[in-house]
């Protein structure tokens, strides 16, 4: 009899999901129970949760930082959300087998960086230095935000720059051209990679034992601005991505007066190569720091940052008290979060283009609802363009009022964690357009 019951809840729902998408209605509507089973009633409501939801700001739990999509490199000084410092660590692999020819002298060595985004402005500079590795990445590793990159490497510095971000648009297509940061290493890493034995470069994994990679760090001098360079480093088509070169001379090839000789060996980022980041955040003079990781006071807004830096904890009270409500389906959960369009400053800081909306368990733990293993696209949590992000939980609300789930709260973070920049501000559950929880539901009746 459970079982049939089951069956016949669900029947209703589907039919009620339908009819009430027909009709349009925001309180109720009856239309179309002419062929329901005689005898039964239903009814389709909506009820909006607001003053049942808080919100607070937390720090983001450490993430990985190996081998990301993309890899981050910069330092930016945000009025809104305080410091954030990106170090950079990366091997270098053999393009080919080296022939240097005789008497072969290293005449410089550059680190080619490319990069087509940023996240920041144009008007400060951020300041590189260069290091090289005396202990080896692992690229089976998994690394964290963490990881002290800095006690992996040499104290001597190979190079510095200080560089102001330079954007290029393509006309045509609109995209960024390709931008290149160029570090005059000092040229003793030159000789050290032209004067490797042949033993040292049979293959790569010996080659990486010799010449262990490159280190780095960044920083901004201001007090305000500075930029996350999001960077190319892999070679894709035409491009042969981000570098060292090493030009050199031998007694066949001799050296141009006062610039580079034609010739020239690459050492390359490929996708063998381990990649990681070190991300820092200082948020001691940041508008929300007094409030940061506590659930006492209530902001009107909270905070979501990528690369391991702030998420949103998220409590929506009394839906258990839905599990003494008999004969009710739920045909729509949907969670609303608005930007706060000023706060965020959108025109200068594209916000994240998709959050995620996790689920907490007993011991702390996250994962999806049951709405996105369902369905990704339905589950939603993307930028719509009046600035909303908008997730459906339409199945997991339904499962904790028939208590097949408990309600420990949720955690609302980016879903690009590691290889993107972007950070929002969102209007807090105090606000008077804040968060809320739009619940159109079913109710019906069995004589």
């Amino acid at each position: 009899m459970k079982q049939f019951n089951r069956y016949k809840n669900q029947i209703y729902f589907f039919l009620i999901t339908a009819l009430f998408s027909l009709s349009g209605c925001e309180e109720y509507n009856n239309m179309g129970i002419e062929v329901l089973p005689k005898g039964d009633l239903v009814t389709v409501y909506n009820s909006l949760i607001k003053d049942d939801i808080s919100a607070f700001t937390f720090s983001e739990d450490s993430v990985r930082t190996d081998e990301p999509s993309k890899s981050l490199i910069g330092s930016l000084n945000d009025s809104i959300f305080g410091l954030t410092t990106i170090d950079f660590a990366t091997q270098f692999r053999l393009f080919d087998y080296p022939d240097f020819g005789t008497n072969a002298k290293a005449d410089s060595v550059k680190l080619y960086l490319y990069f087509r985004s940023i996240y920041g402005d144009t008007l400060t500079k951020n300041n590189f230095k260069v290091y090289e590795l005396h202990s080896g990445l692992d690229q089976d590793a998994k690394y964290t935000q963490e990881v002290d990159l800095k006690s992996l490497a040499y104290n001597k510095l190979l190079g510095e720059i200080d560089y102001k971000t330079k954007v290029k648009i393509d006309s045509t297509t609109k995209d960024t051209f390709y931008q290149l940061i160029r570090i005059p290493l000092d040229i003793s890493l030159g000789q050290k990679l032209i004067s490797a034995d042949s033993l040292d470069m049979v293959n790569n994994d010996v080659f990486l034992e010799y010449f262990k990679g490159l280190y780095i760090e960044s920083r901004t001098q201001a007090s305000k601005g500075g930029a996350i360079l999001t960077l190319e480093t892999e070679p894709v088509g035409t491009f042969t991505g981000s570098a060292v070169v090493l030009f050199y001379h031998n007694d066949d090839l001799k050296s141009k007066a006062g610039g580079d000789s034609a010739q020239m060996m690459p050492y390359i980022i490929s996708k063998y190569s381990a990649r990681v980041n070190r991300i820092t955040h200082d948020y001691s003079k940041a508008p929300f720091y007094k409030h940061l990781n506590q659930e006492t006071v209530e902001d009107s807004l909270i905070y979501v940052q990528a690369t391991g830096g702030l998420k949103s904890r998220i409590l929506i009270d009394d839906l258990t008290s839905w599990n003494d409500s008999v004969n009710i389906a739920i045909n729509k959960a949907e969670l609303i979060f608005q930007v706060d369009t000023i706060a965020s400053q959108v025109k200068k800081f594209q916000p994240p283009m998709q959050l995620l909306f996790t689920v907490v368990d007993s011991v702390g733990n996250e994962f999806l609802p049951i709405d996105y293993v369902f369905s990704p696209t339905f589950y939603g949590g993307g930028l719509y363009k009046d600035y909303t992000y908008r997730f459906n939980i339409t199945q997991h609300v339904q499962n904790i009022i028939e208590g097949k789930a408990k309600n420990y709260g949720f955690y609302l973070t980016s879903a690009y964690k590691n290889d993107r920049a972007n950070r929002v501000v969102l209007k807090g559950s105090t606000s008077k357009t804040g968060v809320k929880l739009s619940i159109t539901y079913s109710r019906y009746y069995t004589n």
